[in-house]
């Protein structure tokens, strides 16, 4: 999409080269259960930065209308969004099952990949999400908006909801939580899958050939 973008906006060509990614190492619930009481499939994760454009108001909106014993967790900081952030935890102060993490890194966020029963991104715009493929990188079920986005690099080995339809998301939501099944299907095919199509050692060397190009 970018590519095009600067094609018929300024006339130019340019390079395209994805995000890499490489296998992941998935490590047990220790700290996240010292730190925020979680277990292995026990929470669905979004992981991003709390900004609006992210979606996560319709995560929000969505998990609180489905009946489920699976937490809800968001990881991350704000992005100079500090009233947004204070929106968010508003619309979630009801609810004692939806737990705000902030900033993650390290063990605590490779924890955090490795234990998710499902991980969500409910974008209504963004780049190439490097999230999106290190959460398949650690076989996780991925639901994702229906952005080209998110939906390209998912190809096959994710889910999509309708773009900023909280209902929709709720809908995908109840069913993955009522169909374990379903999830691990997706969680056995999805880190090689990504692993595959956007093989980190394969993204190095592309980018080596457009500098020795030059």
């Amino acid at each position: 999409g970018v590519k095009n973008y600067f094609k018929e906006k300024y006339g130019r060509e340019t390079v395209f080269i994805p995000n890499g990614v490489s296998a992941a190492e998935p490590e047990s619930a220790d700290l996240i259960k010292q730190k925020f009481n979680l277990d292995k499939d026990g929470y669905i994760l979004y992981l991003g930065r709390l900004v609006p454009e992210k979606g996560i108001q319709y995560l929000i909106d969505a998990y609180n209308n489905i009946n489920t014993s699976k937490k809800l967790v968001i990881a991350g900081g704000s992005s100079d969004t500090a009233q947004f952030e204070y929106e968010l935890k508003t619309s979630a102060q009801d609810n004692e099952s939806i737990t705000f993490t902030g900033f993650v890194q390290g063990k605590l966020l490779r924890e955090l990949y490795s234990n998710a029963y499902l991980y969500v991104l409910p974008s209504d715009l963004e780049g190439m999400p490097l999230s999106l493929l290190e959460a398949m990188s650690y076989s996780n079920c991925c639901l994702t908006s229906d952005i080209t986005e998110c939906a390209d690099v998912m190809g096959d080995a994710g889910i999509v909801f309708r773009k900023s339809d909280a209902d929709d998301l709720r809908k995908k939501l109840q069913f993955l939580c009522d169909n374990p099944i379903v999830v691990n299907s997706y969680k056995e095919k999805s880190a090689d899958y990504i692993c595959k199509k956007y093989k980190w050692d394969d993204i190095v060397q592309k980018t080596l050939q457009v500098y020795k190009a030059k």
